[in-house]
């Protein structure tokens, strides 16, 4: 695999999909993550949990995180400018860029030559991957948010960072694993753990997103608890950019029904929520 990988760098046999990230108050589509997939020759598109590791382990996440930075932004650059201007990239970073010194200039230069601005860029980072070096992690992330783009935390909860880092890192985002909302509808320590994050991060001044939503009752949860914005299945897979384009022409929201006052902070069993 490594060897192939190496010739589908120079080939460039890699493919971006995007997944919608939809607001909470508004039901639109106000931002998409980028997610790499390989278009092998025979095998045809290839996960990225099938090769990413690979590529982690032997340093080929450089380049093939480098293409999909420029390919993203020039992608969001492209909706900008053909009327979605408040589209916000958000491009997974790899441990790997992050010790690169050169990922600032990079990124500032993937900026420059696509036209994109920099609050339309986001920048995701587990919280494994940034305990690596918190130190670089913090001055690296400085000196971009300082530039106006934004850092999220990706898979929050799941790792083992202390919470000390949310006050020294300049994080903009929280990105909820999807783990904690699979029992959040029947197991009311699951939901407590939910709202206790969304909680968290609103006293922090930081926007959540909940990722893996894929059930009607799992996105009214989310609206009862004042969540930001979802990603996942329930509103769209990760796809090809035509397909994307598609959605924003059609205009595809959720449709939010208001639930009553009374509802507030407990979960009802009724459903709310359409995808329209």
């Amino acid at each position: 695999m490594e060897t192939e990988l190496c010739r589908a760098v120079e080939r460039q046999e890699f493919r971006v999909h995007y997944q919608p990230i939809v607001s909470l108050q508004t039901g639109q589509i106000d931002g998409f993550e980028a997610l790499v997939r390989w278009d092998h020759p025979v095998h045809g598109l290839i996960p990225p949990m099938e090769f990413i590791p690979v590529a982690e382990e032997t340093g080929l996440i450089v380049p093939i995180g480098e293409w999909v930075l420029r390919t993203a932004c020039a992608q969001a650059s492209a909706w900008a400018g053909g009327g979605y201007p408040h589209l916000r990239a958000s491009i997974n970073l790899s441990s790997c860029q992050l010790k690169q010194k050169r990922l600032v200039e990079s990124v500032t230069r993937a900026l420059q030559d696509t036209g994109l601005a920099p609050h339309l860029l986001q920048l995701e980072l587990t919280e494994s991957r940034f305990m690596d070096d918190v130190e670089k992690s913090v001055r690296t992330f400085t000196e971009l948010s300082s530039m106006g783009v934004r850092i999220a935390l990706d898979d929050f909860g799941t790792g083992a960072s202390s919470l000390s880092y949310l006050r020294s890192l300049p994080i903009h985002t929280l990105k909820m694993d999807g783990s904690f909302l699979r029992e959040v509808v029947d197991d009311p320590d699951a939901a407590g753990i939910v709202s206790a994050i969304i909680d968290l991060a609103h006293n922090l001044r930081l926007t959540v997103v909940a990722e893996c939503v894929s059930t009607d009752e799992q996105l009214r949860f989310l609206r009862l608890h004042d969540c930001d914005a979802i990603q996942g299945s329930l509103f769209s897979w990760p796809v090809p950019p035509e397909t994307f384009t598609s959605l924003l022409q059609a205009g595809r929201r959720l449709t939010l029904t208001p639930p009553p006052r009374s509802e507030r902070r407990a979960f009802p069993a009724s459903r709310g929520v359409a995808v329209a």
